[in-house]
């Protein structure tokens, strides 16, 4: 299963988007909240359940003391949100200046994530908050980078209006070079669109010049109730929010699954002595049928 990070050049509902994959998702899933402005699913999904005392800043005290303590105290700080404990969260941090402390964490975290993705058959969605980039490149305390570098699909959350593409555009040059440089790869980048505009996503993905993997209708209901808690609107699990990221979730592992096997088996390099053997064969082949 995919470990995907979600991100945006500016808020886009990145972290309630990520929440309705999360709960949507067909198979047990996990969504990490590592951006580094602070989390804000404590607070507003589960209404201030979960104290101080869980979530990603424990992680960096544990890292310090070597990888099996940071395997457990991240499996000690996950919070299930659904009753089966299918669905789980590892809280943000409730101070942004608490980054700063995970530099050093990022790296070991992603190799976590990865585990639970790969040997749990989790789909792990990562939380990264909005794109922060200095020198072209990305922020390393604004931005938990390592997290994007080694993920197996960035998507850069985007809304169908003319002003978040005016504002993706000037980001998607910079973070395709990031991914391509220091990352897994440019392929790995796409968009999560959220239908709240007139652009259709074929249109976004022509003016972005990035492929558009999945997208979420605008539900505000549903949205407005993942980002701030509260009682949940009527219908709550059948919206249109939560049955079309049930949808999204398989077009993300889909995408995921097909940039796998493109980089296990790269297509062939042509060859221009044989491809010019080839060229000659089939210009006699014609030549004679004419005779």
């Amino acid at each position: 299963m995919p470990v995907t990070a979600l991100l945006s050049a500016k808020s886009c509902g990145v972290t309630a988007s990520a929440l309705a994959l999360t709960l949507a998702s067909k198979r047990p899933s996990l969504l990490a909240e590592c951006d580094p402005a602070g989390g804000t699913v404590r607070a507003g999904f589960l209404n201030g359940e979960v104290g101080a005392g869980y979530g990603l800043y424990h992680l960096a005290a544990a890292e310090r003391t070597g990888p099996d303590a940071l395997a457990n105290a991240f499996a000690n700080h996950l919070w299930p949100m659904d009753d089966a404990g299918h669905r789980k969260l590892l809280p943000g941090l409730t101070d942004p200046a608490q980054a700063a402390a995970l530099s050093r964490t990022w790296p070991s975290l992603s190799e976590v994530l990865h585990v639970l993705s790969a040997d749990a058959e989790y789909d792990v969605f990562v939380d990264a908050g909005r794109l922060a980039l200095e020198s072209g490149h990305l922020h390393p305390t604004l931005t938990p980078a390592p997290l994007i570098h080694r993920a197996d699909l960035v998507l850069l959350v985007v809304r169908s209006t003319e002003h978040s593409l005016t504002l993706a555009r000037h980001v998607i040059d910079p973070l395709r070079t990031e991914l391509q440089e220091r990352g897994s790869g440019a392929d790995a980048l796409g968009l999560l669109l959220i239908e709240d505009g007139s652009y259709r996503a074929h249109q976004v993905a022509e003016a972005l010049k990035v492929p558009v993997l999945a997208a979420l209708p605008w539900d505000p209901d549903t949205a407005g109730y993942l980002a701030h808690g509260g009682r949940p609107p009527r219908g709550y699990g059948r919206s249109p929010l939560l049955r079309h990221a049930r949808t999204a979730t398989e077009q993300i592992e889909a995408a995921s699954s097909r940039r796998r096997i493109q980089q296990e088996f790269p297509a062939r390099q042509a060859n221009p002595q044989l491809a010019g053997v080839l060229q000659r064969l089939a210009e006699q082949r014609g030549g004679g049928s004419r005779g």
